[in-house]
């Protein structure tokens, strides 16, 4: 009898590409829920938040679903957590969006926008769209690193970026006019600047291991 796939609860808080991430977890092997109910998530094997658009506006709506507090809690139960792009921001102290909008605080430091002018003193283009290199920091510990080359390629799209008060938790490292953290990871959190949906060989691999990592939590 073939196992049952874990199932996975993608959060539905009104701002997201969720179609194409449900479709890339699917090629992935895992069995999708679409959903804004806080008891999905309490049910699932694993949550994946997604999101583009503005900060403000999704910490809001999040809270405005109780979902906020349900990733939280799954979290703290131990259910393996996918941030992608806003998934990754949203769970830090705060950003400077439009003014100061505070996150989850699951991780320490701010999410702040890039600077008009690279490190070298040349312009930058801002938003940062397309594709970069993401170098992984294998000696992290994370499950997850261990099915990861120690580089890839993924897709970006997004004017603002984590700075992590704790250099620990950062587990990729992507150069766009300087150094700064693409992926955090802690404890049962996996999260990443970048678009894994749109950055197709190397996204299924990250998903792939993501899939890993829930079953072995079973």
């Amino acid at each position: 009898m073939p196992a049952v796939a874990p199932q996975i609860a993608l959060v539905d808080y009104g701002a997201g590409n969720l179609r194409s991430v449900a479709k890339a977890l699917e090629r992935s092997g895992l069995a999708v829920d679409v959903t804004s109910d806080p008891a999905a998530l309490r049910r699932s094997d694993g949550v994946v938040l997604p999101g583009v658009g503005a900060f403000a506006d999704a910490r809001a709506s999040l809270a405005a679903k109780g979902l906020d507090a349900a990733v939280l809690e799954a979290i703290d139960r131990g259910r393996p957590y996918l941030g992608l792009c806003l998934g990754l921001q949203l769970l830090f102290d705060e950003a400077d969006e439009h003014g100061t909008t505070p996150g989850l605080a699951r991780l320490r430091g701010r999410v702040e926008r890039f600077a008009d002018r690279a490190a070298d003193g040349s312009r930058l283009l801002v938003p940062h769209i397309g594709w970069n290199e993401v170098r992984w920091l294998r000696d992290a510990g994370h499950p997850m690193l261990a099915a990861l080359p120690e580089r890839d390629h993924y897709y970006f799209v997004h004017s603002y970026r984590a700075v992590p008060a704790d250099r620990d938790i950062v587990v990729g490292r992507t150069d766009y006019g300087g150094d700064f953290a693409a992926a955090a990871a802690k404890e049962g959190i996996f999260a990443v600047q970048f678009h894994p949906e749109k950055s197709q060989a190397a996204g299924k691999r990250l998903l792939d291991a993501y899939a890993q990592w829930v079953s072995s939590c079973r």
